[in-house]
């Protein structure tokens, strides 16, 4: 090559390397409206949450995990990822240990005072609260844009809208059916009308008996449930397991949800966790506001 030839070859690699480096940076909002900037897609991510670490490995980045939270069960491979604490109290030793370049918290699952300090040491931090059910597909997108696997992220996203899509045109309109939802008994929790669980509600074509109040997850009396008369009642519990005290409402005889046996147990990871689960969890709930709608008309 001849010597007068170098400078436009020099010139051609650093035009690709401006362009490369163009392309590495990325840039998404999270739920909280925080523009999260990142100089090349993440490679060390930690999870503060279990529906966060099923996110990510939907959106193709479970690889690029090296720390998550305990309960992080799903898929199978995330259980041998490092822990880092709880929703509670994360080690936060531990974590700094880590060197993650993206931490991906949930607002409501973990303690703000940790978090803040997370953010005065300049790590990106991510917001993920879902509060619609078609908010878990963008946050597949983005958290693929992220940890740049948006091809695998995008795929799956485009699979759960049409799932979600198809339930919503089979029940969405059909006659309303009432409902409780009973997420633990004592005390006894429930969930409110903008808490992502309310949203599957009306999906289904369900009306929640307590959208009204203001806590996403508040504490009702037995009085209340009673006095609200729902059609259905859906418990959560744990473990995939019929909870015990779902039976106890029938001690009300003139409970319509007890008289029509509308008493219904739902697997709690595939509607309690806000990841792409939750479509099958959608679901399962769908079929059963639908049980609890024919037996109405009898």
């Amino acid at each position: 090559m001849k010597l007068d030839a170098f400078p436009a070859v020099l010139l051609l690699f650093a035009l690709a390397a401006f362009a490369g480096n163009g392309r590495a940076e990325v840039s998404v909002t999270d739920d909280l409206g925080h523009a999260v900037r990142l100089e090349r897609p993440a490679k060390r991510i930690v999870s503060l949450s279990p529906h966060v670490t099923e996110q990510l490995f939907a959106a193709g980045a479970g690889s690029r995990i090296v720390g998550a939270v305990e309960y992080s069960d799903y898929p199978p491979e995330a259980k041998r990822i490092p822990r880092v604490g709880d929703s509670r109290a994360i080690d936060m030793e531990r974590l700094l240990a880590m060197k993650p370049d993206l931490i991906v918290v949930w607002f409501y699952g973990n303690a703000q005072k940790q978090i803040d300090l997370l953010l005065t040491l300049g790590i990106p931090v991510y917001y993920n609260e879902p509060r619609k059910v078609d908010d878990v597909a963008s946050s597949l997108e983005r958290l693929g844009k992220l940890a740049g696997t948006e091809a695998v992220a995008y795929a799956a996203a485009r699979t759960y809208r049409e799932r979600v899509r198809a339930l919503r045109e089979r029940y969405g309109g059909r006659e309303p059916v009432s409902v409780f939802y009973e997420i633990w008994n004592r005390p006894l929790y429930t969930v409110n009308g903008k808490h992502l669980i309310g949203d599957v509600i009306r999906l289904c074509g369900g009306r929640n008996v307590f959208a009204d109040l203001p806590a996403l997850a508040p504490v009702v009396t037995q009085e209340a449930v009673l006095k609200a008369n729902p059609d259905a009642i859906v418990a959560s519990g744990m473990g995939g397991v019929r909870p015990e005290w779902l039976v106890e409402w029938k001690s009300w005889p003139d409970l319509t949800a007890a008289k029509l046996d509308n008493l219904f147990a739902i697997e709690s990871d595939l509607i309690n966790r806000h990841g792409p689960r939750i479509a099958e969890g959608a679901r399962r709930l769908c079929e059963m506001l639908d049980a609890a709608r024919s037996r109405k008309k009898r």
